[in-house]
């Protein structure tokens, strides 16, 4: 039981359906919607195009599930050097890049980085120091991963 509701969204028809939801709070005898949980990340960045702005319009909280994509951003990045612009975020390894980058987005109210280990919560946890990239930075970020 929880005095807010709401929805998870996974897979990009449950995100689908979660956009219409939340569209359709107020409007339609649908359950009242306070917060959204679905995945996003560098490479899935689906939700930008429908449920980050509709939940940012109407106020909703937003949990980020799987900010890593259960560590395959690891495996593909791990052999590719962070680029050296990343300093000016004070990111000094791929957790902090990954994190900074999900936890900028205007919408975003939390990112859910799961790890069973203390090492990887400490890497995580350095995201929370520097800045948070800008717009042009977040850009960047995109531009530089898609081109590895």
């Amino acid at each position: 039981m929880t005095r807010r509701p709401g929805a998870s969204a996974i897979s990009a028809s449950q995100r689908r359906m979660a956009a219409a939801t939340v569209r359709w709070r107020g409007r339609w005898p649908t359950p009242r919607v306070d917060a959204v949980q679905l995945t996003y990340n560098i490479t899935d960045r689906s939700a930008e195009q429908r449920l980050l702005p509709v939940a940012a319009e109407r106020g909703l909280a937003v949990v980020i599930n799987w900010p890593f994509r259960r560590g395959e951003l690891f495996r593909r990045f791990a052999r590719h050097p962070l680029p050296e612009w990343a300093a000016e975020i004070k990111c000094t390894n791929w957790a902090q890049f990954f994190l900074k980058f999900v936890i900028s987005h205007p919408a975003l109210t939390c990112a859910i980085p799961a790890t069973s280990q203390v090492s990887h919560m400490k890497e995580n946890m350095g995201a929370l120091y520097g800045a948070l990239p800008d717009t042009a930075m977040r850009a960047r970020m995109v531009r530089y991963t898609e081109g590895l």
